[in-house]
């Protein structure tokens, strides 16, 4: 039956529909909000998969160009592999809602939000996180929502809910928050130095907000709910589980203290083995394969068990670390001889190589996507290989996870940039994680800042990003610990990576992942403190350390770049019909040269001398010509009553033969002959623009 459901979000009329479309889906409902419409449907497999450790779910954004009126740029004019933003939209919508689905369930999950309207004022990344909330909350999915999201900005000292596509191109803040009723379940930022105090005050007034929709879903739910199916559990037998915390708890809580990630890796393959002669002894000789997965899952709940127990109860970490002590860290610069950049940072077992390079206008980033951003000069790119955690995996690309961690990377980093009239160069950061045990994607904001000073970028202040994690005891809401500076085990067995990024004035980038039903406001607000400490001290004694400021002088290997700004109505004549004068400038100095239609030119070259030439040259063309100047000129033709002389600019003068000398001339080529360069006084444009030029003024210049 065909439902239509109707509120306000942040002053504006948002509609939720449903039974109109994709019956067969599990839920199906399109969110319309301005003139964006999202049309979301979740699906379920009947059965659960076997033989997995993991929940199967997929969360898809999918943009439909047609929602723009625009066509595809591709060859076969088809949407191809979702852009980078799309991909990073679905990850934001992936994460509030993964840790409300039950632990024990393994029962494919497909969401699929398909832009089907885009309102450039309407967010449809704010509609895409409602419509998977409503659709999961209809279902007869197992889950625990309701969720809600919202966008914020921060436009002259004012915080805005879901800000419109002006209010957004003046923001100093790009916040997405999700929640449910009563907690923050996701945090997604990049902010212009925002201060902690006022980025958690932000987050405050979204959850406003986010509380009003989750009660407006749950409505819904209540009214047209579907009952939600029964399914195979996937936790551990009890009994066994239980037997194996009778005999193995203590050697579990002393294999996983070690600071080295290896050792304890092995120490905990040592547990496993007993472990599994357990399983032997109880269920017979083909236990290990009949048993796997309650052996598998009964060694990842011990070792969860004791970590978890060791932090919450003794203060006491794993590496032997306090709660707020930051592994040790160490910096490089200048590593590569040829690169333009590049910079080394280790924090404990992670370390990442990030290497700037350098470009033209030219090799800017094209995007496709839906909003109004076309281009970007500011690229981050983000690799994570097998080696770098021991594994024998050749590399497929870059998924999902390495688009994220490149994206928060960027973000953190492009409050500091130089404007393009600054600094008028393409830049490519590519962070390698060479060794991981947690927080490369904050490594690499590090590796960044470290780079690009090394490349010479004038950042206006180096950045550097820290996480914060957190162990929760399920049993007392109150009782909690904030790690400073995670490594691997405490993110997979803790309760959050809360990434934050940013300068000593301000936080420029933030990404939480939450593995419980939410966050208090309490939590957050620590967790900004300890980050902010650990940001502080990682700039002043390890980055600025390593480079107090960035190089005054870029790499040999770097182009060089010569900009000016000539008048719009003079680009015709830099680049001449068929782009004959433009190519003639090129071919002459070896130059490239890049042309804005707002006038901007660029000149790009290895060697400056030939920049300024090529610079020297487009001056001379659009420059206007005026009565009693003197120019440079090269004779192009003669003839019985003068001489035409090319003065630049492709502008052509007169001198007429009487003019070329206080001598009495018989014949212009006694005196003058084509490609003589010579200098010329201009004494008359008349209202064609027919020039008179004089040289026999200038004899005693």
């Amino acid at each position: 039956m065909f439902k239509v459901y109707e509120t306000e979000l942040a002053g504006r009329k948002l509609t939720i529909e449903t039974g109109k479309f994709a019956n067969q889906a599990n839920a199906s409902v399109t969110v319309r909000y301005g003139e964006t419409v999202v049309m979301t449907n979740v699906a379920a497999a009947k059965e659960a998969q076997t033989g997995v450790d993991f929940f199967p779910l997929s969360v898809n954004y999918e943009e439909k160009l047609y929602a723009v009126g625009r066509i595809p740029g591709s060859f076969n004019r088809r949407e191809g592999k979702p852009a980078d933003k799309a991909v990073l939209i679905s990850r934001a919508i992936d994460r509030p809602i993964r840790p409300l689905f039950p632990h024990d369930f393994r029962n494919d999950v497909c969401v699929t939000n398909t832009v089907l309207s885009m309102d450039q004022d309407a967010s449809p990344e704010v509609c895409a996180n409602i419509g998977t909330s409503a659709a999961l909350s209809i279902s007869d999915i197992p889950w625990g929502g309701p969720t809600a999201a919202v966008q914020v900005g921060y436009v002259d000292g004012q915080i805005i809910i879901n800000p419109n596509e002006e209010q957004r191109s003046k923001s100093d803040l790009q916040l997405t928050v999700a929640g449910t009723l009563e907690k923050i379940t996701m945090i997604e930022a990049g902010a212009n130095e925002i201060p902690n105090d006022t980025m958690l005050q932000a987050i405050k007034m979204a959850h406003v907000e986010i509380k009003k929709m989750c009660e407006f879903i749950s409505n819904i739910k209540a009214e047209i709910g579907k009952p939600k199916f029964e399914y195979t559990s996937f936790a551990v037998d009890p009994e066994f589980y239980k037997s194996v915390c009778d005999k193995f708890e203590t050697a579990m809580y002393e294999a996983v203290q070690n600071n080295d990630k290896e050792v304890r890796n092995d120490n905990v393959d040592k547990v496993k083995e007993q472990i599994e002669e357990l399983a032997v002894e109880m269920y017979g000789e083909d236990a290990k394969e009949e048993k796997s997965f309650d052996i598998a899952t009964a060694v990842h709940d011990l070792e969860k068990a004791c970590v978890r127990k060791m932090i919450l109860t003794e203060a006491k970490r794993p590496d032997g670390r306090t709660i707020d002590e930051v592994r040790p860290l160490s910096a490089e610069v200048n590593l590569l001889p040829r690169v333009h950049g590049s910079g080394l940072f280790s924090r404990g077992q992670t370390q990442v190589l990030t290497i700037a390079t350098l470009g033209t206008k030219g090799d800017e980033q094209e995007l496709d996507g839906l909003d109004t951003e076309t281009s970007k000069r500011y690229m981050h790119q983000y690799n994570f290989p097998g080696y770098s955690v021991g594994e024998a995996k050749a590399s497929r690309g870059p998924g999902r996870r390495e688009i994220g961690h490149g994206a928060l990377a960027e973000r953190a980093l492009v409050p500091v940039l130089p404007s393009e009239e600054e600094f008028p160069y393409t830049m490519r950061l590519v962070s390698e994680v060479l060794e991981s045990n947690g927080s490369t994607s904050q490594a690499s904001i590090c590796g960044s800042t470290l780079a690009l000073m090394d490349a010479g970028v004038p950042i206006k202040k180096p950045v550097a990003g820290i996480s914060a994690g957190l162990i929760t005891d399920p049993e007392d809401p109150n009782k909690y610990i904030v790690l400073t500076d995670i490594q691997d085990i405490e993110d997979f067995f803790g309760d959050m990576d809360f990434k934050v990024g940013g300068t000593k004035d301000g936080i420029t980038a933030i990404q939480v992942d939450i593995k419980v039903d939410g966050l208090t406001y309490d939590i957050i607000e620590q967790a900004f403190e300890r980050t902010k400490i650990a940001r502080d001290n990682m700039i002043d004694n390890v980055l600025l350390k390593a480079i107090p400021a960035p190089r005054t002088e870029l790499s040999k290997y770097a182009p060089k770049i010569i900009s000016t700004k000539i008048s719009v109505d003079k680009i015709k004549d830099v680049i001449g019909t068929g782009g004959k004068t433009i190519n003639k400038i090129i071919e002459k100095t070896g130059v490239k040269i890049d042309i804005e239609e707002d006038g901007r030119v660029f000149i790009y070259s290895q060697d400056i001398e030939n920049a300024r030439e090529a610079l020297k040259i487009i001056e001379g063309i659009t420059r206007d010509i005026e009565v009693g100047v003197i120019y440079d000129g090269v004779v192009t033709r003669i003839t019985a009553f003068g001489a035409f002389v090319d003065i630049g600019g492709g502008k052509e003068g007169l001198l007429h033969i009487s003019k070329i000398s206080s001598q009495r001339v018989e014949k212009v080529e006694d005196v003058l002959s084509i490609g003589d360069e010579i200098r010329v006084k201009v004494t008359n444009i008349d209202h064609q623009g027919k020039i008179d030029l004089n040289m026999k003024d200038l004899e005693n210049h």
